[in-house]
């Protein structure tokens, strides 16, 4: 168990990663910066400019995002020069990794600090393989790396797994009617309204929800990675898995969590942090695992750290009165469902990241501002949040309402 505590975590809506997008005009650090500001707003400027460090995820580090998005945000928000900056990429684990990394340290220095962390990711100005890691289109070099495009994974999964497209689609739009359904209730407490340049509320919604989503609208949606697995990453998959003929390809685009803007940030710290500071934490984090799994599957290890996280701390899924589990993917919750039976009016009870979009670093963080709001709005008090990322990363955390 740390002592490490939780006294607020804030996000963005996610806007679509697109042109018209509804923070596609912002840059990244302008889009952090709003969030930081909210924090100060909610919680004093004495909490968030007396933080020891600031700490984001955030996978493409080029362009936009290039520069150490982190310092950049430190110092377009004029937070003091003491406050330390660090960025990191776990793929889309980053986010919680951060959180992670945030309360290790202060847990290990005993200083009486909080710490900002958390991720940002705008797909709108940085696409997806935006680094454009010479692996991507390599096919020599990816091959001997074991490396696959994320999105072919899902569908080695599928095929491994025995699951169809009904059932992806069926957990499809359950995420979209459940995300629907929380934002007609009156809005998520932990999302932040975004203003744009001129300083008028650009965004205040998840753009990519889709109220009213039905398995029979998604027949539609064909496969989508069929043509890429033909390139060649088919052949490397199926060398790791010589028990395979093929690869069923089964995922359409609409399987996909939406590509989208967006930004979280949580503040964390000792007990005696948040009373140097005259504020009451929100939850404690009671335990957090980091894994590393398959490169090739890539998906399972979040499923390793969930499962490394309750052995840890002896829990049970049935212990848990809500459960943020990272719908990276359709197969990944089907998988959940079905092989670890949770009850699943706790599992993403206001949908998850099929409806609502994935912003690749920000997306852990994403999860635990979800959980901190979702558990305050049901009066909930044991959270558990599990994050998958490219090449087998994972990320699972506990955290306990005080």
């Amino acid at each position: 168990m740390t002592q490490t505590y939780i006294y607020d975590a804030v996000r963005s809506p996610r806007g679509k990663a697109k042109e018209d997008g509804g923070l596609a005009a912002l840059k990244p650090h302008a889009l952090t910066g709003q969030l930081i500001d909210a924090l100060a707003a909610r919680n004093g400027a004495d909490a968030v400019r007396g933080a020891a460090s600031l700490t984001l995820g955030c996978v493409g580090q080029v362009g936009a995002q290039g520069g150490h998005i982190a310092l950049v945000t430190r110092l377009h928000t004029g937070l003091p020069d003491v406050v330390r900056a660090l960025t990191i990429n776990n793929y889309c684990v980053s986010g919680l990794t951060a959180v992670g990394m945030a309360a290790s340290e202060a847990d290990a220095s005993g200083d009486d600090r909080l710490r900002l962390s958390g991720g940002v990711e705008m797909m709108s100005a940085v696409p997806f393989m935006g680094d454009k890691a010479h692996y991507y289109a390599d096919a020599k070099t990816a091959a001997a790396l074991r490396y696959a495009p994320v999105a072919l994974s899902a569908d080695l999964m599928a095929t491994m797994e025995g699951f169809s497209k009904d059932d992806l689609d069926a957990v499809t739009a359950r995420s979209h009617n459940r995300a629907a359904a929380a934002w007609e209730k009156g809005g998520l407490s932990e999302v932040i309204a975004i203003k744009g340049g001129d300083g008028q509320v650009s965004l205040t919604h998840d753009e990519s929800v889709r109220a009213g989503m039905s398995v029979e609208k998604l027949a539609g949606f064909g496969p989508a990675f069929a043509e890429m697995g033909a390139a060649g990453f088919d052949a490397v998959m199926l060398k790791a898995r010589p028990e395979l003929k093929e690869i069923n390809h089964v995922h359409s685009v609409a399987n996909c969590p939406p590509v989208c803007d967006g930004a979280a940030l949580a503040l964390v710290g000792s007990k005696g942090a948040g009373e140097a500071v005259g504020i009451k934490p929100k939850a404690r984090i009671r335990a957090a695992v980091e894994a590393t799994g398959d490169p090739v599957l890539q998906l399972t290890a979040g499923f390793a750290a969930m499962e490394q996280l309750l052995k840890k701390t002896g829990l049970k899924l049935s212990d848990f009165d809500r459960i943020e589990f990272m719908e990276a993917f359709a197969a990944t919750p089907v998988k959940f469902e079905r092989d670890y039976q949770p009850d699943m009016d706790k599992v993403n009870p206001e949908g998850g990241h099929l409806a609502m979009g994935h912003p690749m670093g920000a997306s852990g963080a994403i999860l635990l501002a979800t959980m901190l709001g979702g558990l305050e709005r049901s009066g909930g008090s044991l959270g558990l949040i599990v994050a998958h990322g490219g090449s087998g990363v994972g990320s699972a955390m506990v955290v306990e309402r005080v």
